[in-house]
């Protein structure tokens, strides 16, 4: 590389970092700005439109994984077939949706079930992008060029063996590390170096599951919760080293939904054998508060606020069920239509309130207690899918199979 392509490369990083500090509250990663599930911006149910307002739109590939959005860019995932099969990573205009860069790599996917596209959502950190494909690609990318800083075949470098439904693990940044679950021989997580790409450590012979990792303190000891198709573990996140194991059997592996910490409880459900309650201590093994079929979870990780979780079950709606008694408070708010693979996603808002956007495209807006759910709002944004949106404080960014829009529920000018 030239010295003055160099300095050019350095300079518009300065400039997309500076820009992207500057912006107003976003969605830079998988469940929001700080993985909570939390979005910085209060909502006015009673303002959304009937329909909201197209701002862009343009052609996308398919893909399960969500939206990030950092300074005035979109980051997001897709998966081409011609004129031939590679995943991409590409970097949009937040204000008019032109494509800034795209970097693209070939992949296989064979007969990886619902094989339409990647399923993690980009990572956006401090002038970086970091992704993990369906099939193991992982990147570290320049926010601002797309150019590449570093990558690793997971398959090929640490044998990993590709689940059913393929990776689908959001890269976490964990202080100067990047953790992401890949099912690696005797590395099923794996912790890099974000700037080097250098392997940290390596930590569990388990098989892989879907969720992604959570830091979590407990009495002020810090804990990686990483959650394979066998177990439930904490490590120590700077070594990898296990702090506690618990056996959780999950039929198909279907570990997806991330876990959720509240109110001293850990909690972990599945679509099978339903959920997994512990309490969690500083020093010593968990204990367990309950276990059973009151809650099935598949894809939509719940919310957590009253010492109670909020999440879709797999048959009875939207349901109210107490953390540390597994009670269930109420049940039966319909959210989604889909009876074999219900989903919606979820997030708070500054305002308290909570925000689900269902397979059908419907975001509606609701305000929750243990004593009862009340609807406020309800507005279809587009046709649906499964993919998380991303927000900004005026707009929510949206992708299918065949198109990513931007609207917004602001009046124009």
């Amino acid at each position: 590389m030239s010295a003055r392509r160099v300095v050019n490369v350095l300079w518009v990083s300065a400039v997309w970092a500076s820009t992207a500090a500057a912006g107003d509250p976003q969605w830079p990663q998988w469940r929001g700005p700080n993985r909570d599930n939390v979005w910085p911006v209060s909502i006015h149910p009673e303002r959304l439109p009937e329909k909201l307002r197209t701002i862009w739109r343009k052609p996308i590939g398919g893909g399960y994984g969500g939206i990030a959005i950092s300074g005035d860019r979109v980051f997001v995932m897709d998966r081409q077939t011609e004129p031939r099969e590679v995943e991409r990573v590409v970097a949009l205009e937040l204000a008019t949706g032109q494509t800034i860069w795209t970097h693209e790599y070939p992949v296989r996917y064979g007969g990886l079930d619902y094989g339409n596209g990647p399923r993690a959502t980009p990572t956006v950190h401090e002038g970086r992008v970091y992704t993990l494909g369906a099939v193991g690609h992982l990147h570290c990318l320049d926010a601002a060029t797309g150019r590449v800083v570093w990558s690793h075949d997971c398959v090929s470098e640490y044998q990993a063996t590709i689940p059913t439904w393929g990776l689908a693990s959001s890269p976490m940044i964990d202080e100067s590390r990047v953790v992401v679950q890949v099912g690696g021989h005797n590395g099923c997580w794996m912790a890099f170096d974000k700037r080097s790409g250098e392997v940290v450590w390596k930590a569990l012979p388990d098989r892989a599951g879907y969720a992604s990792a959570v830091r979590i303190a407990v009495e002020g000891r810090p804990q990686l919760i990483a959650w394979t198709a066998e177990h439930v573990t904490a490590l120590e996140p700077e070594t990898g080293k296990l702090l506690w194991a618990v056996p959780f059997s999950i039929t198909y592996d279907v570990a997806i939904a991330d876990p959720v910490y509240h109110d001293g409880v850990l909690l972990c459900g599945q679509y099978w054998e339903g959920s997994l309650a512990l309490r969690l201590n500083a020093d010593g093994p968990p204990e367990k508060l309950w276990e059973g079929k009151r809650l099935r979870l598949l894809m939509a990780t719940p919310l957590v606020r009253d010492g109670c979780a909020y999440a879709l079950d797999r048959e009875n709606g939207l349901i109210c069920v107490e953390l540390r008694s597994g009670k269930v408070r109420w049940s039966g708010f319909k959210l989604s239509y889909d009876k074999r693979n219900p989903h919606a996603a979820s997030w708070w808002s500054a305002d308290g309130m909570a925000s689900f956007l269902n397979e059908r495209g419907e975001w509606i807006v609701v305000r929750l207690s243990p004593e009862r759910v009340e609807e406020l709002g309800r507005t279809k944004v587009f046709d649906g899918s499964w993919a998380h949106p991303g927000l900004t404080k005026d707009r929510i960014v949206v992708r299918d199979d065949r198109e990513i829009s931007c609207l917004t529920w602001v009046p124009p000018p």
